[in-house]
């Protein structure tokens, strides 16, 4: 039993006795524990029994936290979901750090761990002489009843069939629990939990609400490993909340076990009358239990399988269709700016160094980042891709490091982070300035430390990760704003590599299109003929605020619009790409000499050129292709300011 006495806070005063296996306590009214004050969260924290003896403390993920006090010191806690196991006179502290609640708790020995009247080890009845062994009836049952469960697989068919079988065993058993325990891999949690997973009422019998089982059985089964029989149960076990609220008036219980672990516990009961079972009764069901156990011990590892084979085949799926994506005979571009680019990839590729790409959206950071993991010594692991910017700060935190089953709401199963995916190949991080500030400061640890520590776990594991990160934004100023930390910018700054924009290399636009042609043209299994000149004139002209991106989406249009071994023509083209055909329509030069009708023309690009820069004269002389000076001589030759 669980005494809660509030020694702080609006409730002080207050002492509550609980027999619950889970008690909640929070503000809202559905808790068992309510807690008045407003710094409590609706639904707070939980105590948890994790066996006869033992109790665990969790937080549920409160706005203000919990902290446990044993002996006037705090408990440490790693992690704000850890379980801790408390001992009587424990106090838990709810809320603010200044003015918590306090709670003390302090627990007593349970009314249900009453006298049982029948408990034999099931050792001995497995291994021993069976006194049913005479009796061909009850043998031939047994066996039929093996035959059923022995024809089940999955484990939810199992349970089912452990639960018809036990009711054809005893004709008089009007209800069967079966209470198995949870499956979990994580190594911090000292105590396994049981769970009822299915009740069945005989035909004709009211099922009622599922129940747990009857808990002073269900602790002397699991502690002695032991078949226990209470054929009266209101005169042998008393008159209990478990046995009570159950209406059960003569029980069984029977471990379920794999060699020394005990995998969950059968319990049969008859809520008619009293006085039924008999220890014949008691040593059927342990035998059928001995052959339930191996049943439910392969059908438990064959959901394991399937579940881990099934999340294998997801991992593969995805990960073979990002490889399938990235596999490229080169990056296409001939431009001096590509080649620089290459040039400082064949520096840093067979580097362990972490790699920032910088460049606008569209100038393909990922292929970079690609061809520095697939050309390196690497290249025979995982490149593992995530976007930044694509998931809040609690899925993103989730997806990079990974999480424990349980940790938070639809957390059903531990997941790898793309970290552990990643062990031993590369992460490219892009738009890594959109990663909020609390997950920067851990994505510093895993690069400082090379560990990572799944949400909700708390041992770390080590991972050899190779970063490649990537953003369109400048990262000095992200820094200065206070937008991002100073310390993981130069971790991540290690050997930075600025992608030009299409505009800076026009050369490669050609290139870049006829690749994009012939793709889309095998594609769609429709031959194109190719770009006529004035088209390709005009593509080259174009800007591209969205870069290689833009060009290739451009180029996908074009080859769905052209008929069969049709040719590309500026009418062809987007209208944004074709406003520089109409130029002149835009500038509508007066009737005059060539010669005042150039200057016209000139005037107005420079115009058009200043503005587009904010006046930068620099910029400006830069994508006009002359020098600063010449730009100063023919803005002062037109009266241009």
């Amino acid at each position: 039993m669980i005494r809660v006495e509030v020694k702080v806070g609006l409730d002080a005063g207050r002492v509550l006795e609980l027999k619950d296996d889970e008690v909640k306590i929070g503000r809202s009214p559905t808790n068992q524990i309510v807690v008045s004050d407003l710094h409590v969260s609706g639904e707070h924290a939980m105590i948890t029994a994790a066996g006869s003896d033992r109790f665990l403390f969790r937080d549920l993920g409160s706005t203000n936290g919990s902290r446990v006090r044993r002996n006037g010191t705090l408990v440490p806690i790693d992690d704000p979901t850890q379980e801790v196991e408390m001992q009587t006179g424990d106090e838990v502290l709810l809320g603010d750090v200044e003015q918590p609640v306090v709670l003390a708790v302090t627990f007593e020995d349970d009314p249900d761990d009453a006298r049982l009247l029948t408990v034999k080890p099931v050792k001995e009845i497995v291994e021993g002489e069976p006194k049913i062994a005479e009796d061909k009836a009850s043998l031939r049952a047994l066996y039929d009843a093996q035959k059923k469960i022995g024809a089940a697989f999955e484990l939810n068919e199992v349970v089912d069939a452990v639960c018809a079988a036990v009711l054809d065993l005893l004709p008089r058993a009007t209800h069967v629990t079966v209470v198995l325990r949870e499956d979990d891999d994580d190594p911090s949690r000292k105590h396994p939990r049981y769970v009822p997973v299915a009740t069945r009422a005989r035909s004709g019998t009211p099922a009622g609400e599922p129940i747990p089982i009857a808990r002073s059985v269900f602790r002397k089964v699991v502690a002695s490993r032991s078949a226990v029989l209470a054929a009266d149960a209101r005169r042998d076990v008393g008159e209990t909340a478990s046995i009570m609220g159950a209406g059960i008036l003569s029980t069984i219980g029977v471990p379920l076990w794999k060699g020394e672990e005990i995998l969950g516990v059968l319990q049969v009961d008859n809520r008619a009358s009293a006085g039924i079972f008999r220890e014949k009764d008691l040593e059927l069901i342990t035998l059928l239990a001995a052959f339930a156990s191996l049943a439910t011990a392969n059908a438990s590892l064959h959901r394991r399988l399937v579940a881990a084979e099934e999340r294998l085949r997801k991992e593969n799926q995805y990960l073979k269709g990002r490889e399938q994506r990235r596999r490229f005979e080169q990056i296409i571009g001939d431009s001096p700016a590509m080649r620089s680019v290459f040039e400082q990839l064949a520096k840093v590729v067979d580097t362990r160094v972490t790699v920032l790409i910088e460049g606008e959206t569209g100038t393909g950071k990922e292929l970079i980042a690609s061809a520095v993991h697939y050309q390196s010594r690497r290249r025979d692991k995982l490149f593992v891709a995530q976007n930044c910017a694509a998931l809040p700060e609690n899925l993103l935190e989730s997806e990079l490091f990974g999480h424990k089953k349980g940790s938070f709401t639809g957390a059903t199963e531990d997941k790898k982070g793309l970290f552990e995916l990643a062990d031993g190949g590369t992460l490219f991080l892009d738009e890594v300035t959109e990663m909020p500030l609390g997950l920067q400061a851990k994505l510093l640890r895993a690069l400082q430390e090379g560990e990572v520590r799944p949400v909700g776990a708390n041992v770390a594991r080590k991972v050899d990760v190779r970063i490649v990160a990537a953003t369109n934004r400048d990262l000095e100023a992200e820094v200065g704003a206070g937008r991002f930390r100073q310390d993981l910018y130069y971790r991540l700054k290690v050997f930075p590599l600025r992608l030009p924009p299409l505009r800076e290399r026009r050369e490669d636009i050609p290139l870049l299109a006829g690749h994009f042609l012939t793709k889309y043209s095998a594609e769609f299994a429709k031959p194109v003929g190719g770009f006529s000149q004035q088209a390709m004139e005009l593509l080259q002209g174009f800007r591209w605020p969205g870069n290689v991106r833009e060009l290739e989406n451009e180029v996908q249009r074009l080859v769905i619009q052209l008929e069969s071994n049709g040719f590309v023509m500026p009418e062809h083209l987007s209208p944004r790409i074709r406003q520089v055909e109409n130029l002149l329509d835009r500038i509508h030069p007066t009737k005059g000499t060539l010669k005042e009708m150039v200057e016209q023309v000139e005037k107005w690009i420079l115009r058009e050129a200043l503005r587009e820069h904010n006046n930068n004269k620099s910029a400006t002389a830069k994508t006009l292709g002359i020098t600063r000076e010449g730009l100063h001589k023919k803005l002062k030759a037109y009266g241009i300011s």
